[in-house]
């Protein structure tokens, strides 16, 4: 029986290089995998509107295999929403592969009864400890980063966040695509002030371009 994965890679910046995470696809195939198909993402963890993610969710069949390299690739997600993700991939008959989440999947089938609903049970409580983990170093990422920032304003060597290059894009794309100013807003997880902004950059950069003006930082 032919065993089908879809192959999860994501990375949190442009800056970043999918490279090493690209022999997981290899080993997979090794591992005996039909790999259906490769999605690249280059985008934050704790976003939920990425779009390879989303089209590799609606492209999953049941049987089928996600397989990433590690669970914060899947989600850093708020737990709700991370479980949400995951109750998500399983409404379509499918389940995670992925290091440090132990798959007792064969296990719960071949049982029933007491054993059957302990063992389920088992599988939750990892999982849901693996998100929060991923969800949890998040956070610690992000108030090392706000800490970093506060001293370096004190010594007077801070000087402002760099432009989101990747987020100026997807708002682009989105107001591309038709969007609302309001729906685009919503979908890109900013306000419709800086909607405005880098749709009227982006418009003034093709009517006049400029290669040293890059971006600006909308905050």
């Amino acid at each position: 029986m032919i065993r089908a994965a879809r192959v999860y890679l994501r990375v949190s910046t442009d800056e970043q290089d999918l490279a090493r995470q690209e022999a997981i696809v290899a080993g997979a195939r090794a591992a005996g995998f039909y790999v259906a198909a490769v999605y690249r993402e280059k985008a934050s963890g704790a976003r939920p509107d990425r779009p390879e993610l989303l089209r590799m969710v609606d492209d999953l069949q049941p049987g089928e295999v996600v397989i990433a390299e590690k669970i914060d690739r899947i989600s850093r997600l708020p737990l709700p929403e991370a479980e949400l993700l995951v109750a998500t991939i399983r409404g379509k008959g499918a389940r995670l592969a992925v290091p440090g989440i132990v798959d007792l999947s064969d296990l719960v089938a071949d049982s029933s009864g007491v054993s059957r609903i302990v063992l389920e049970a088992v599988q939750d409580m990892l999982l849901r400890l693996a998100l929060q983990t991923a969800r949890d170093d998040y956070e610690t990422r992000r108030e090392r980063q706000r800490e970093g920032i506060e001293i370096a304003k004190r010594a007077g060597r801070y000087t402002g966040r760099k432009p989101d290059l990747a987020h100026h894009r997807r708002i682009v794309a989105l107001r591309d695509a038709g969007m609302s100013i309001a729906r685009t807003a919503e979908l890109a997880g900013c306000s419709i002030a800086q909607v405005k902004r880098v749709t009227a950059l982006h418009r003034k950069k093709i009517a006049v371009p400029d290669k040293h003006d890059e971006s600006i930082d909308t905050g």
